[in-house]
């Protein structure tokens, strides 16, 4: 009788197992079909809608987009205002606006603003890198620019998401650029042409800087996967990409197909995404190992093409960097920042 009583919680609690897992996977086939449409025909507020699409449903619908969209609202109110009472003199190319607008956000997120009403004064609290599981290995959701949002902390993904959000609702030009297990934005502009802008430590790094410091073969500048800018669609890429980890870390389930589904759409649109490569090679080991462990009846090519993608990624230039040595990288990036920066920019934003 405890025999047959055990059995039948047993069935009863992997059916419901089942039925939660197929919840969780409709509700990531509804996010993905979302993101594949503003993939396809990207507008200025694509990439803001799929952040939100990969963290709601990550939170099983439980966000409110209305607060969503009020506090990035707020956000590009305060830079317009920053902006008005803060105008750049020492910039008078014709794209200033754009480069005026850039400062703003950058203010907006990186240093403490004066707000002074009738009745009382008010100051902004900046935002600062979270150097508590940087990488979402413990919770996802640290990655999450909801997360950034509420908490003012985040890291070298919510912080820079958070940095085109911002521009995209502003008009502001820029692009997300990758370099190991870092995002980060560049900027361009008459004057300085190409620049980059670190929310990590709120500097201004050069190029010779990030290549030489941050643990990248020259093969992988070459090969365009690293220091490289994104096109909207690439960053909207990079959103399903979260929504392929969100998945993995939600129900940890390789053999169903959509981690492998979402690598395949986000090289569609970014060939040369190393972190999407290295994503499907490590799912499809995982596969392969299942088909080996049920000793699976007929050959198949699982093994073969986990094979080429690990060849793949080695041959583009990659490398993982290891967390010690990029937990060092962003100490010395907030610790040495003055040694650097594009101190030319930094000169044209002082004040006068």
């Amino acid at each position: 009788m405890i025999n047959r009583i055990f059995l039948s919680v047993t069935i009863s609690v992997l059916t419901f197992c089942t039925q939660a897992q197929d919840t969780i996977f409709n509700k990531y086939q509804t996010a993905f079909g979302a993101l594949t449409k503003e993939i396809k025909t990207p507008t200025k507020q694509s990439f803001k809608h799929s952040v939100f699409w990969v963290e709601n449903t990550f939170y099983d619908s439980s966000l409110d987009k209305e607060t969503f969209d009020t506090y990035i609202k707020d956000l590009t109110a305060l830079a317009k205002t920053w902006l008005h009472f803060n105008p750049i003199p020492q910039y008078t190319s014709p794209d200033s606006t754009s480069f005026g607008l850039n400062m703003a956000i950058y203010k907006v997120l990186m240093d403490s603003i004066k707000i002074i009403t009738p009745s009382k004064t008010y100051y902004t609290i900046p935002y600062r890198y979270d150097f508590n599981d940087f990488f979402g290995k413990n919770d996802w959701s640290n990655m999450f620019v909801t997360k950034l949002l509420t908490s003012h902390q985040g890291n070298c993904h919510s912080l820079p998401f958070l940095y085109k959000i911002l521009a995209d609702e502003l008009g502001a030009t820029c692009w997300l650029s990758l370099a190991p297990n870092h995002i980060y934005i560049k900027n361009r502009n008459q004057r300085f042409d190409w620049y980059n802008t670190e929310l990590t430590s709120g500097s201004f790094p050069t190029d010779a800087w990030i290549l030489t410091s941050g643990y990248i073969p020259l093969d992988a500048v070459r090969n365009g996967i690293y220091l490289d800018t994104l096109s909207n669609q690439q960053a909207i890429a990079l959103c399903v990409l979260d929504l392929a980890k969100a998945y993995e870390h939600q129900i940890h389930n390789y053999y169903d197909g959509f981690i492998l589904q979402c690598c395949e759409l986000v090289l569609q649109y970014h060939p040369q995404n190393v972190q999407a490569l290295l994503l499907k090679a490590e799912t499809l080991k995982q596969v392969f190992l299942h088909e080996r462990k049920i000793k699976y009846p007929k050959p198949t090519i699982t093994f073969k093409e986990m094979e080429n993608y690990y060849v793949k990624l080695f041959e583009l230039g990659y490398r993982e960097m290891p967390e010690r040595m990029y937990l060092n990288w962003l100490r010395s990036i907030t610790n040495d920042k003055l040694k650097f920066e594009n101190k030319q920019l930094k000169e044209t934003l002082r004040t006068p």
